[in-house]
């Protein structure tokens, strides 16, 4: 079953999936250690920092965790994956790089393992810690099973590259293309010619108008059945190029024409079999110079295109309808073609840094396998509402979310922030705020709605994940409506709502549309919403989630090829 889990991937991986299990694995993990990876979304107002969130910040500074996964990869067994990281470290010193380093090393043994022997990797990664992960990915895959370093220009032109700013724009990703053993699933994919490359390559112009080239037919060294006379009747002239009968041997025995025989070279030999070039004659692929030399016609548009190359400049960056809100969000493109081209329909796709779900919904939509991982709630529950989005009816499982109150109490007590990230999730409200001391407002999520169907209104949820929960905060959600000149107030919590708190919020009145009254406060538990209860609202504004296309699984796969 195609799985979704929440956690750490590192625990994911060692606890959840089997020893060379997977195909191939594309990872886009955060670039460097000073960045703040946040998602946001654009509230339907267009107030788009007001609907901000910070999903995770990088918090990877040395520390004990750095400190004991140093240590796990020095007893990992791999003495080249070790004696790097040693020598990383005693240049790097105990930094927030080398702090990096040492969780992507640990993750990428564990990646290792999971990899079939005749599965692949990509990693995609920027400039910024490159070379250092290439390190990395040589110590654990061998030096001999790296096979390209692909460069995707993401963009024409880039903010960073501003006036006054001594250096290039930054316009291009890396990937980094590894085998795990010496065979490895390859599907050839082609890219289509350029204007410039058919008029150097292909410069001649048949009588129906098709453009094609003509290639020599001999050989300098023999192989199989390459040595035999071929001889042609036919008449001359550039007309008669087109028009040729062959001789009695091969095709027409009636012909009356000049002949003229073409004989193997001293040291030179025919490129295909007689058989072959009888094939050729009969399909109308051959020419034949004054001498009778025949060639090759290779017409343009029945060629499949240029072998794919390490340079990918013909993906542009995410845009139009698929943009669904996400500033690190990959093109569906990109991704269908790392999936074609390195597995088959049935093969396992891993990806152990999903964000959005670019890669899951592209093995999906391609009909492969798939398995996401990612370590906030928030990015579970937004590639969960993609998949459903894009492929009705889909099905999939989701692991480490709470399925129970149980659950939910536990994560309340692992972490308020995903709790509060969970729970807003299940009413589809844009999640609002971050972890930043002093950032709480006494808003977790928005839910926009038209109560005219015209003017977008907005309600405010918060989230209580404590066991005690109590009057005032009915009272103090009140206050941030009416500060925020909000209609509606939603109150989630995990605990049991005590009775002065229902009085206090029914005290607060209703909020009157054309469609009829709603609660100015409502209150819900987390129990209440396991069995499907939600907030009254009307009309609820869909524009807050962009809504990812409808897919039909499959996909289009052959086009990829061109």
């Amino acid at each position: 079953m195609n799985t979704l889990y929440y956690g750490d991937n590192l625990q994911v991986l060692r606890d959840s999936i089997a020893t060379e299990s997977i195909d191939l694995i594309y990872l886009d993990p955060p670039f460097n250690s000073q960045a703040t990876y946040n998602v946001l979304f654009k509230a339907p107002t267009g107030e788009q920092s007001e609907a901000q969130i910070e999903a995770f910040e990088d918090t990877w500074h040395w520390n004990d965790h750095a400190e004991n996964a140093f240590d796990e990869v020095m007893k990992s067994g791999n003495s080249d994956v070790a004696e790097l990281l040693r020598a990383l470290r005693s240049f790097l010193k105990e930094n927030d790089v080398m702090a990096y380093l040492t969780m992507m090393a640990i993750r990428l043994l564990e990646l290792h393992r999971v990899l079939k022997s005749t599965g692949t990797m990509y990693l995609h990664c920027d400039p910024t810690a490159s070379h250092y992960l290439k390190l990395l990915l040589d110590s654990i895959f061998g030096p001999k099973r790296f096979l390209n370093e692909i460069i995707w220009k993401r963009s024409s032109a880039h903010s960073d590259a501003k006036q006054g700013m001594k250096r290039c724009g930054r316009i291009h990703d890396v990937i980094f293309f590894y085998s795990k053993g010496d065979e490895c699933k390859w599907n050839t994919l082609y890219t289509p010619y350029t204007k410039e490359y058919l008029e150097s390559e292909y410069k001649h112009t048949a009588p129906d108008g098709r453009r094609y080239k003509e290639t020599d037919l001999t050989a300098a060294k023999p192989g199989g059945d390459t040595e035999y006379e071929w001889h042609v009747k036919r008449p001359w002239g550039p007309k008669a190029r087109w028009e040729a009968d062959l001789d009695n041997e091969y095709k027409n025995p009636k012909a009356e024409h000049e002949y003229k025989a073409v004989r193997p070279y001293k040291g030179r030999y025919w490129a295909y079999s007689k058989a072959n070039l009888i094939q050729f004659a009969q399909d109308g692929c051959l020419i034949h110079r004054r001498t009778g030399a025949p060639r090759l016609v290779q017409y343009a548009d029945s060629m499949l295109g240029i072998v794919l190359q390490d340079l990918w400049d013909d993906i542009p960056p995410v845009a139009g309808g698929e943009d669904l809100g996400y500033p690190t969000q990959k093109p569906l493109s990109l991704l269908e073609r790392i999936i074609t081209e390195s597995s088959d329909e049935g093969d396992t796709v891993l990806d152990p840094f999903c964000g959005c779900g670019t890669a899951v919904h592209a093995a999906n939509k391609l009909r492969r396998n798939w398995i996401g991982i990612d370590i906030t709630h928030l990015a579970i529950s937004l590639i969960e509402k993609r998949l459903r989005d894009a492929f009705p009816g889909v099905a999939f499982d989701v692991h480490g979310t709470p399925k129970d109150m149980e659950g939910a109490h536990a994560l309340a007590a692992q972490d308020k922030y995903q709790f509060q990230w969970w729970a807003v999730s299940l009413v589809d409200a844009v999640p609002y705020g971050g972890k930043k001391k002093g950032a709480d407002t006494g808003i977790d999520g928005l839910i926009y709605f038209k109560p005219d169907g015209k003017t977008t209104e907005k309600a405010i949820v918060s989230v209580k994940g404590g066991e005690n929960v109590n009057v005032a905060m009915i009272r103090d959600l009140a206050q941030v409506v009416h500060r925020e000149k909000a209609k509606i107030g939603v109150f989630l919590t995990l605990a049991d709502a005590t009775g002065p708190m229902k009085t206090e919020a029914v005290k607060e009145g209703y909020f009157e549309t054309p469609y009829g009254k709603y609660p100015k406060i409502q209150i819900l538990t987390i129990s209440d919403l396991f069995q499907g209860k939600r907030p009254k609202i009307p009309l609820v504004d869909p524009a807050a989630f962009k809504k990812a296309a409808k897919e039909s699984e499959g996909g289009e796969q052959d086009k990829l090829r061109f």
